[in-house]
């Protein structure tokens, strides 16, 4: 009897210890002789763990109303689509400790060979180390030019991009620069606070189909990503991930009505 191909519930159920000895072994052959997949496998274990060890106090905080159920049906109802609830279901993954390394998005799951939402965190967090050093020249265009600068970048990723509004936060938008990206091109926003700290938002195209959250942590510098109506988005600071996730959900909830508005006008 042949057996059947190893798919992704079979890379979650390995990760999670679930799977009985037979399939266990077919399993650890099949990542022997793909070291790609094994290094992402590998890699979203650790992401895991370390955001279970991060959040074991956040997970015993009830649920925000945002993400209830009641409220998560009322919005996909209004909206006539299933991605609010994708998306905040994401969030409430990584808010509460549980997420894994595979995060389902819009009814499919990541596959291992290349997840969209982790690719756009790696490329984000090049980019800030690049650009959060520099003194002279940290950002192409200022806030002097604010509303030329978001045309611009709105006009070269082919959709409408606002600068959040993270003052709540205690950061003021610096500016931004065009940057490359394997799909064309990307946009950074660069914020600083009154100590100097430095955040940036990334958006760049993505061909992901999905919506999902990652979570990165590099050197020093932390980054939420993730993937909506074919662009990637992150946010990336050198502050912690409790500090972080609420910026990334005013940017998120930023460029969602953003969106939404651009959706109404094209009608």
């Amino acid at each position: 009897m042949t057996s059947a191909p190893i798919g992704e519930d079979d890379l979650q159920a390995w990760t999670d210890g679930r799977l009985d000895d037979p399939r266990r072994a077919e399993v650890e052959a099949y990542l022997a002789t793909r070291p790609e997949i094994a290094a992402q496998v590998e890699e979203d274990i650790r992401l895991r763990d370390d955001l279970r060890r991060q959040l074991a106090d956040i997970a015993a905080q009830p649920v925000p109303a945002w993400l209830r159920i009641a409220h998560l049906r009322a919005a996909s109802r209004a909206r006539g689509l299933s991605r609010v609830r994708a998306a905040a279901a994401g969030f409430a993954l990584l808010a509460t400790g549980v997420a894994g390394g595979w995060l389902m998005g819009r009814g499919q799951m990541v596959l291992p060979e290349r997840v969209p939402a982790l690719e756009v965190a790696r490329e984000a967090a090049s980019a800030y180390r690049t650009f959060v050093v520099e003194v002279a020249h940290p950002v192409e265009v200022d806030t002097s030019r604010e509303a030329h600068l978001l045309r611009w970048l709105s006009k070269r990723l082919g959709r409408s991009l606002a600068a959040p509004d993270l003052s709540a936060f205690g950061f003021r938008l610096m500016g931004g620069r065009l940057l490359p990206a394997d799909a064309g091109a990307a946009a950074q926003l660069m914020y600083d606070d009154a100590g100097g700290r430095r955040l940036t938002v990334y958006v760049e195209a993505s061909a992901g189909t999905e919506t999902a959250f990652r979570f990165r942590q590099d050197r020093e510098a932390g980054t939420f990503a993730w993937i909506d109506r074919g662009f990637g988005f992150a946010v990336t600071g050198p502050v912690g991930r409790d500090t972080l996730l609420p910026i990334a959900e005013a940017v998120y909830r930023t460029f969602e009505a953003d969106a939404a508005g651009s959706d109404k006008r094209a009608l």
